[in-house]
């Protein structure tokens, strides 16, 4: 999804496929008793923090990404390395660069959850909704939650790895990461449009601003006044790796098409934002959303709903941890 938000690539997404089993235990109405409150308490939350922390969107709609991508939307990204478990998920090298604030809103929703109806509410839960209710915040497509999910019992760094695509891979290689899930090209596209919000840190798009090859200083598919412009800002980034450039330069802050439009302009940020533009496979796609918004927001409405209950754990698969960042009980 790696330094740059909303994901560790504009790829790790999936969708529109047959409904894991276990996802037909969920529904969105799944607290109206236990926790009447749920939606407003996550809502109120998002807002407050969304508000002051614009950056906060992005970063969670990252996370989840890497959350459900790894094993399914449980919750198992939340936990902390311990003596007894040292190598959870979010210490998995490709997890260390997700947003400090993500875990925050998680944290804080959490908190006024347990005050409100202790022992009810999943942390899996919690991050799903709270992403629906962000990306809508933010200018994008509502879509429905089912709720239900229960929180993970593992967490563990090497699945990880296995699990994200990286921004070195080839486009052949991000597909199979994607195909091997049963997910679709399209799908894939229509979830890398998250990055029409959120950031990119300097390093992970260095190579095709300075030094691109013994011919050109620049990567010639880039365009020229944007490479300009991101030569001086990430000028320092070997100094400061917090250095960063918007992922849509035009409206950064909004979840709209614009990603596309830029793909198709050479204003993308990333390599592999080019390569979508041009790509035989992809381009259509990238050429669709880029002309039609509402074509792109219903693609990326029903992608979501579909990552957001892949591969989820129902009944004894899992718990409702009292805190996010640890099991209720120490693994064996």
């Amino acid at each position: 999804m790696h330094n740059y938000y909303p994901m560790a690539f504009p790829i790790l997404f999936l969708l529109f496929i047959s409904l894991p089993f276990s996802s037909a235990k969920l529904n969105i109405n799944y607290y109206k008793t236990t926790c009447p409150d749920f939606e407003k308490i996550v809502r109120e939350n998002i807002y407050t923090k969304q508000s002051t922390t614009p950056a906060t969107a992005p970063g969670l709609l990252r996370l989840f990404f890497h959350d459900c991508i790894t094993d399914g939307c449980d919750a198992s990204l939340l936990v902390t390395s311990t003596a007894y478990n040292p190598h959870a998920e979010r210490d998995a090298d490709l997890n260390l660069s997700l947003s400090g604030d993500a875990f925050d809103i998680i944290v804080k929703i959490k908190n006024a959850l347990e005050l409100s109806c202790p022992g009810i509410v999943s942390c899996s839960d919690i991050i799903a909704q709270a992403t629906r209710d962000l990306v809508k915040m933010v200018g994008g497509p509502f879509y429905p939650v089912r709720l239900g999910r229960k929180d993970s019992l593992v967490s563990d760094a090497s699945r990880t790895e296995k699990a994200l695509p990286t921004t070195k891979m080839s486009l052949d290689g991000i597909i199979e990461k994607f195909t091997i899930k049963n997910f679709t090209i399209r799908e894939m596209v229509a979830l890398t449009g998250a990055h029409t919000i959120g950031f990119t840190h300097c390093k992970e798009f260095a190579n095709r601003i300075f030094n691109f090859s013994k011919t050109s200083e620049i990567d010639p598919t880039l365009h020229p006044k944007l490479a300009q412009g991101l030569r001086e800002v990430c000028k320092n980034y070997t100094h400061d790796p917090t250095m960063a450039a918007f992922n849509d330069v035009r409206s950064p802050g909004k979840f709209d098409n614009a990603y596309f439009q830029n793909v198709l302009k050479g204003l993308g940020l990333l390599t592999t934002d080019y390569i979508l533009g041009v790509d035989p496979r992809t381009k259509p796609i990238v050429e669709l959303y880029a002309k039609d918004e509402q074509v792109f927001f219903e693609d990326f409405a029903k992608a979501m709903e579909k990552v957001s209950v892949f591969q989820v754990k129902t009944g004894k698969k899992g718990e409702v941890r009292s805190r996010c960042d640890q099991f209720n009980h120490i693994p064996n």
